[in-house]
């Protein structure tokens, strides 16, 4: 067999065989939520919202980022940073502004918020310095 003559069906062929990836991407658990609006929790970020441009194990870039500094659920039956996940903010939680982009680097955890949530805290007002 000359390798110069091979068709591409055959190098899929000895691709398979082989073990070989065929270039198809595979998708890890954090990078499944490319695009979607997050809360983020990390040890020394603390809990940042936006929406995950790219994620994988070494940190996590969100797009339209903002940190939250004090949080407490809009719906008090549910508590933590997950009630906020799906209720939205309170109106004493304090909330930074929004960043275009921002970049952890460190483990962290990834919490899909509904669309209630994601409204309050694009919405919240941004919390300023005294």
């Amino acid at each position: 067999m000359n390798i110069d003559n091979l068709t591409i069906g055959q190098i899929k062929e000895i691709n398979s065989l082989l073990g070989c990836n065929s270039g198809a991407r595979t998708e890890t658990l954090s990078s499944s939520l490319t695009g979607k609006y997050v809360l983020v929790r990390t040890r020394n970020e603390g809990v940042n919202a936006g929406y995950v441009e790219k994620a994988d194990e070494t940190g996590i870039i969100l797009k339209d980022a903002r940190r939250i500094w004090y949080h407490r659920p809009a719906d008090k039956s549910i508590s933590w940073y997950e009630g906020v996940a799906i209720s939205g903010l309170s109106s004493d939680s304090k909330i930074s502004t929004t960043v275009e982009r921002k970049v952890i680097i460190e483990n962290y955890s990834i919490t899909q918020c509904t669309d209630v949530a994601e409204k309050s805290i694009k919405e919240h007002k941004s919390h300023e310095q005294n």
